[in-house]
């Protein structure tokens, strides 16, 4: 059985993709599992090397990997780009993690006493298609460099470039079964890997109501998981803030990747006395947000992943009251222009839920406490930003808002060097950074008597 990939930006079909069952994933799974103890056993300097050359060989196919994100997911040709850089970046900063990786050995009485870090096993990656590449990359660039065999399930709607990377490793000398792209559902692929004894852990980005049924199957057999949720993000602007690149930069807050992402600060929160002022900077900035054909180098924002995807952003445009609107492009494609909502019922749907669509709600507050307030009203908490002068301020907030990752005259919510996860529903353990790898391992203790 095959699944039909679809071009947002035109509606074409632009490839056929096998689907796997439930039997050809439980062989791949098998096959991963027959390679982890050579790849286990290779020696932490071969490993590297062969990252190192992993991420060269994406690198030398950059713009091709670029250019098929473009039509299978409608990313703006720059963002294609970067993402496809980022699967290059996350490999070369984890090649340098095998020989870094050790233990302690800590102070006992009677003997020696060390620590090890054994890989888990079989690791299971089931990507989003908002961010095909990276976010893929930033599950299967530590559990690699960490000697376990991996498993990736791109989303059916966007399995291109996670497909043409599976082949680049192989390129790049990354043994066979060791790294293996399985397309198909979520129901069948995905829950196998959830249920298979031998996948040993799951990491998962998408929705919540999908997140607690992975978590919910993964407890059955206590197999370790990591989770990357939901977010309605808060982007908090004081009155001593610079208004004018504050109001700049929020448009990108919130609309890049048509604001199919985790990270969009979809709250923007302005304090009262720089509301008037804001708003009027803000929506020159909004209606000069490009939305054009992906593949323009001068595009900015391109289209929504699909009719269906459109179908729900505009039903929770069409329950609220629009302040005003940027422009997109008409005709074929799934396009959605950059739309700021005037909110004043904090209880919408609009507001509390998140829209994943170049949607934005707009509300002022009073004091620090109340903008504190605000951004902690919900059960998410995935990143952020603050935009004040005060550096003492900028601090109290940041500590006070219960999120994972902010930025302080910002809006910068991902680096690979940096851990990456959310607070409250927003998701379980942290991806990213240089204790990535620990995700990834066992911490084993060994106690060697000295005594006669």
């Amino acid at each position: 059985m095959n699944h039909d990939v679809i071009n947002p930006a035109t509606e074409e079909v632009i490839a056929s993709v096998p689907m796997h069952s439930v039997e050809e994933t439980d062989r791949l799974i098998e096959r991963a599992g027959a390679a982890a103890p050579a790849w286990r056993a290779v020696t932490p300097a071969d490993r590297a090397r062969l990252l190192r050359r992993f991420a060269e060989v994406v690198d030398a196919h950059n713009e091709e990997l670029a250019q098929l994100e473009v039509a299978n997911s409608g990313h703006t040709i720059s963002n294609a780009r970067w993402e496809a850089g980022n699967v290059r970046d996350v490999l070369a900063y984890y090649s340098g993690a095998p020989e870094r990786h050790s233990g302690k050995q800590i102070p006992v009485a009677g003997g020696v006493d060390v620590t090890f870090y054994e890989p888990i096993g079989v690791v299971g990656i089931i990507a989003p298609w908002n961010f095909p590449m990276p976010i893929a990359g930033w599950g299967f660039g530590p559990a690699l460099a960490a000697g376990n065999t991996v498993l990736l399930k791109p989303a059916a709607l966007t399995p291109l470039t996670a497909m043409r990377i599976g082949e680049l490793a192989l390129e790049a000398g990354i043994p066979e079964g060791v790294f293996t792209v399985v397309t198909g559902g979520g129901s069948t692929v995905g829950n196998r890997f959830v249920s298979h004894e031998l996948v040993r852990k799951i990491c998962f980005t998408g929705s919540n109501a999908v997140g607690r049924s992975v978590m919910e199957g993964c407890a059955a057999q206590v197999k370790r998981v990591t989770l990357e949720l939901g977010g309605k993000s808060a982007n908090v602007v004081f009155a001593d803030a610079d208004l004018e690149k504050a109001a700049a930069m929020a448009p990108y807050a919130v609309f890049d990747n048509a604001g199919q992402d985790c990270c969009a600060r979809s709250r923007i929160f302005v304090e009262r006395r720089a509301y008037e002022r804001f708003m009027e900077l803000f929506e020159v900035a909004v209606k000069n947000v490009k939305v054009l054909d992906p593949r323009d180098e001068a595009s900015e924002m391109g289209p929504l992943i699909s009719a269906g995807q459109c179908e729900s952003v505009a039903s929770y445009v069409d329950e609220a009251d629009v302040a005003f609107r940027g422009s997109a492009p008409s005709g074929p494609g799934y396009w959605f222009a950059p739309t700021v909502l005037a909110t004043t019922d904090l209880t919408s749907r609009a507001y509390r839920e998140e829209i994943f669509g170049p949607v934005v709600s707009v509300v002022p507050f009073d004091d620090e406490a109340q903008a504190v307030a605000l951004a902690n009203d919900g059960p998410f908490g995935l990143s952020g930003s603050i935009w004040t002068r005060d550096v003492g301020r900028a601090l109290r907030v940041a500590r006070g808002i219960e999120t994972g990752a902010l930025s302080v005259n910002s809006n910068s919510s991902v680096r690979y060097s940096t851990p990456f996860g959310g607070f409250k529903q927003s998701g379980v353990g942290r991806e990213l950074g240089p204790d990535a790898l620990l995700g990834f391992s066992e911490e084993k203790n060994v106690f060697i008597s000295t005594e006669d």
